[in-house]
Parts: structure tokens; sequence; C-alpha cells
């Protein structure tokens, strides 16, 4: 259930984009008026992760997130009735809001239903399969809506989602069979709750990676991929779309791959910054080099997306940081530093065309170089912050990995 709730999650995320030319048609959309449709599903995700972090402490995910389920489904219907930009916006915001319980639920069920030493592997199996969602956004959503027309497709996004919260609410617990009661949750209000999370100790050197880990590589395959591939090698839709679903095909299996890895050499830590570390180069190797051919180009992309799959470990790291009371909070605070760093990445990158005039249609190879390098200072900069934290390790020292 938890893997079907991302799935959900990831096809709206992304469900927008295959299909952006038949709403500009349908709806008379300009570029601005997409985009801020685009940017509402993220903004209400951020504005909602504290609130949803006080009902996790306070009645459980399987309640919250079966009750925003109704959500989902009411912005998935907006999406099939919307007739115009301010439609869509709002039919954005509030499947966002929908939205919003479904990766923190992973989280914190994860932690309550398995031993400490399983959380990394179990985590990055949800985030795997929720690329299942990245991919029905794609060619399946493009071939419904030709079939049948985009509403329906959202219709029966609609009705997928109803199936899926009904099924949560009567499948999912919040503890297991035989568990200790949870502590009772301290009556917080939602900022101060914020407060006491963030003044965990040591928290905030995790947080600084976690800002930066996700928002670089989906900066790089969800807005500059497509551009530079077209600008600077002349690749046309089928190309860009081959190259695009690689990407997500190798980060999918990197994310299984990487799960279990805190187990065998328990820590968390240097998993984390060896991977960093590569992305980190791959992204200089793009600014530094005048010029590369396509096929290392696509190379590094690969090994980019290979690299960046170690969001489950940082999440484990997090998560160690709180008592099972606070859990929702500290989650959903956690999603909001990665949210923040989503958002702003690729408005800052977005500047950066315009300050390298190019004959021609597209953009220079110069300003790419420059977004690259933008890009790696970031995560240099969250890397280097990282560096100073303690780690969390699985299990004891003296503690063997086990055969599982």
């Amino acid at each position: 259930m938890l893997a079907a709730t991302t799935i959900l999650s990831q096809f709206f995320r992304a469900s927008i984009s295959v299909i952006a030319p038949e709403l500009i048609s349908s709806l008379s959309l300009s570029s601005e008026a997409l985009g801020f449709a685009s940017g509402s599903y993220f903004l209400a995700l951020l504005l909602s992760q504290i609130f949803v972090g006080v009902l996790f402490d306070r009645i459980g995910a399987r309640i919250t997130v079966s009750a925003l389920s109704v959500l989902m489904v009411a912005g998935a219907l907006l999406h099939a009735i919307a007739q115009s930009g301010t439609g869509l916006a709002v039919a954005r915001f509030v499947v966002g809001v929908g939205c919003a319980g479904s990766f923190t639920a992973a989280v914190v069920l994860i932690a309550r239903w398995y031993p400490r030493q399983s959380w990394t592997t179990v985590l990055s199996w949800v985030f795997a399969l929720s690329q299942i969602g990245f991919f029905l956004a794609g060619l399946p959503l493009a071939a419904v809506s030709e079939w049948i027309g985009w509403r329906w497709a959202f219709v029966g996004m609609g009705v997928a989602a109803a199936v899926v919260g009904i099924l949560f609410l009567c499948l999912v617990r919040d503890d297991p069979p035989g568990a200790q009661p949870r502590a009772a949750s301290e009556e917080l209000g939602a900022i101060a709750g914020l407060r006491r999370v963030l003044a965990t100790p040591g928290l905030l050197r995790v947080l600084a990676l976690f800002l930066v880990a996700y928002a670089v590589p989906a900066c790089v395959i969800l807005v500059w991929v497509g551009p530079y591939l077209h600008d600077v090698y002349g690749l046309d839709a089928l190309g860009r779309g081959r190259v695009l679903l690689g990407m997500a095909a190798v980060q999918t299996v990197a994310g299984l791959l990487v799960g279990p890895l805190d187990h065998v050499f328990n820590t968390r830590k240097w998993i984390a910054v060896a991977n960093a570390a590569v992305a980190v180069g791959v992204l200089v190797a793009f600014a530094a080099s005048p010029s590369l051919s396509l096929g290392v180009a696509v190379g590094l992309l690969m090994l980019l997306s290979s690299v960046s799959a170690y969001g489950s470990v940082l999440l484990s790291h997090i998560r160690s940081h709180f008592p099972d009371h606070l859990a929702g909070r500290g989650t959903t605070t956690a999603n909001m530093a990665q949210l923040i760093g989503a958002g702003l990445l690729p408005i800052i990158t977005g500047f950066i065309p315009s300050l390298f005039p190019h004959d021609g249609p597209g953009y220079s190879l110069l300003a790419y170089r420059w977004i690259f390098a933008t890009l790696a200072v970031a995560l240099g900069l969250g890397l280097a912050i990282y560096l100073t934290a303690k780690d969390a390790k699985p299990r004891p020292m003296d503690e063997a990995p086990s055969s599982s």
C-alpha cells in the first residue's frame, strides 16, 4: 500500500509534462500559466508538510493518508473539468495536498514495522516502486490521452486514487501486532513542533545534504536534460525520450541496489557521501569540458542518475534522530527541506541562459556549463556540511550482519 500511494504521487507530480501541448491547446495556456500550474503541486506539498506531520503524530498515518486520498480524488477530477489555467492550477494544488502524506507515510510506517537495520532497504523498495508512477505519466498517459482524451485519463486516475485510499484504510495499521504503545504525542502547535524538530542536535547537518540531494538531479532530469540534448546534440523528441527513460530506469535499479548497502557496511553517512561525491564529479565534468561526445554525455547522465538514488539512506539517517512521537513532524520537516531545494534550484538556474546570449535557437553550450557548475556548487556545499554530521549506524558495532 505504501508503494501504491507513492506511485500515485509520482504520477500526479509528472503528469502534465507529456500532455503539455494538449493542455496548452485545450485551455489556451501561456507558458507562464503552465509553469504556475506545474509549481502549484509543489507549493501544496510544501505548505502541507507541517500539518501532515502533526496529524501523523496525533492520529496516525493510516487515517491521515486515507483522508488525504479524498483530496487526491478531488484533484484528479478537477483536472478533468478544468477550463482555464486557473482551474488547472487549482486542480494541481488540491491533488498536491492529497499527495502530501504519501512519501512521508512510508518513512514513518517502515520505521515502526521494520527493525532499524532494515529501514533503508525497505525504503529503497518503496522508492524504486514509486518510479512506476513516473513511467505511467509518460508513454502510457500519452497513449491513453490520444485514445480517449486527457480528461478521461484523469478520471481514471481519480478512480485509482479512490481504490487505493479505501484499501489503505482497510489494510494498513500504524503499528505491528504486539508492539508496545507509542509514547503520546506532545500537544505542540504546528510551528512549535517545527521549532522542536529543527532544534534536534545534529539534524541540520544532515538536512544540508538532503536539501540538494534530490533537488540537483531533479533539476537536471526534469528541467535541463531535454533542452541540453536538443540544443547541444540536436536530438529529436524520440531521442531525448529514450535518454530520459534510460535515466529513470537506471535510477530505479540503483535505488534497489543502494538500499541494503548500509546494512552491509554498517554506515549510512559514508554511503551517502560516496554517492554525492561522484555526483559532484559528474557535474564538474559537464561544467569543465568545452565539448563532450554524445556517447560520453549520455554515459555521464546515466552515471548521475545511478548515484543519485541515495535518498532512502538519508531519510533513514534523518529518521534516526527522532523518537516515535516526533517521527511524523521530523519526517515531514525533512521533506520540506527537499521541496524547498527542488523549488529553488530550477528558478536559480533559470536565470543563467539569459546571461549568455546565443545566436540561433536554444541556449548556448556555455550557459549549460554554468548551469552544471551552479548545481555542482550547490551539491558540494551540502556535502561539505554533511561531512561534519555524526553517522547513524544501522546496528551496534559488535553485532554481525544477518544473512537476510
